[in-house]
């Protein structure tokens, strides 16, 4: 039988191989006792799928997903032990500042209605903020880079119903994240940022942010380390971390494939 406790991502194309193989590199580095199950689509390549096989990650239950573009930079297996009632998820709330003014995001996505704006180190590393009924509309958003939850044929059976006939999916802007916070509005529990530590934090919220608190470092936006080394001044030592993690890769076989798919 299987650990009961895993992580999880998802792998779909051959460019997010160096991202999971490096996700996967963290979780060891930083000791964590449970395993990361990777999960793959029928399109992903058999030399792909051969790497994957030679790490012997499991399978299996309680589970944090992860999304593969993320490193672990301090053990986070407190995760599995967080008091979380049944049909309850856990995440980290999003950032809704839109720093980039992005047209298709929200107009309510402003700093006055982002979540981490109220917060300071080190309360923000035990307090997250919560969702009140008068609160912004934002507070209630959760980021899906990172979510605890529970396993149950029940609950996949009612959100695959909710996803098929509910009128408000044709309205999400960000589908899997709208999914979640509609389908778990009031039971999703709000985790501290370091736990999905949105990199852009590190510029936008300087109050909250530091570097020895990161758990888990989440590489949002379209720039990601293994795609290019060309980015901006504030996020170029975020980027190397990234680098460094890959130059730990055990497998030569593995460290071969994975450079051959990420940038140069």
């Amino acid at each position: 039988m299987g650990p009961r406790k895993v992580y999880v991502t998802l792998l779909t194309k051959n460019s997010y191989l160096p991202a999971a193989l490096v996700l996967n590199e963290s979780l060891k580095r930083v000791g964590s006792k449970y395993p990361l199950v990777i999960m793959s689509t029928p399109s992903l390549p058999t030399e792909a799928k051969e790497a994957l096989t030679r790490q012997r990650m499991e399978t299996t239950t309680r589970i944090v997903l992860l999304d593969c573009d993320m490193i672990v930079m301090r053990n986070m297996d407190e995760l599995f032990d967080i008091d979380l009632p049944d049909g309850w998820i856990a995440a980290a709330h999003v950032c809704a500042c839109n720093p980039m003014k992005f047209a298709h995001y929200p107009a309510d996505w402003i700093p006055e209605n982002c979540a981490y704006t109220p917060l300071e180190h080190p309360t923000a590393l035990t307090q997250p903020t919560q969702i009140q009924p008068d609160s912004p509309r934002a507070y209630g958003l959760l980021n899906s880079g990172m979510v605890v939850l529970q396993p149950s044929a029940e609950v996949m059976a009612g959100l695959t119903e909710f996803l098929s006939t509910s009128p408000l999916v044709s309205t999400f802007r960000f589908p899997d994240q709208d999914l979640l916070a509609t389908f778990y509005e009031g039971r999703w529990k709000p985790l501290p940022w370091c736990f999905n530590a949105l990199k852009t934090l590190r510029k936008l919220h300087q109050p909250l942010w530091r570097d020895g608190e990161i758990r888990c470092l989440h590489y949002i936006l379209a720039v990601k380390p293994w795609q290019t080394k060309v980015v901006d001044e504030w996020e170029k030592e975020m980027h190397q971390w990234w680098w460094d993690r890959l130059s730990q890769e055990g497998d030569e076989e593995t460290l071969r494939l994975a450079r051959e798919n990420a940038a140069q």
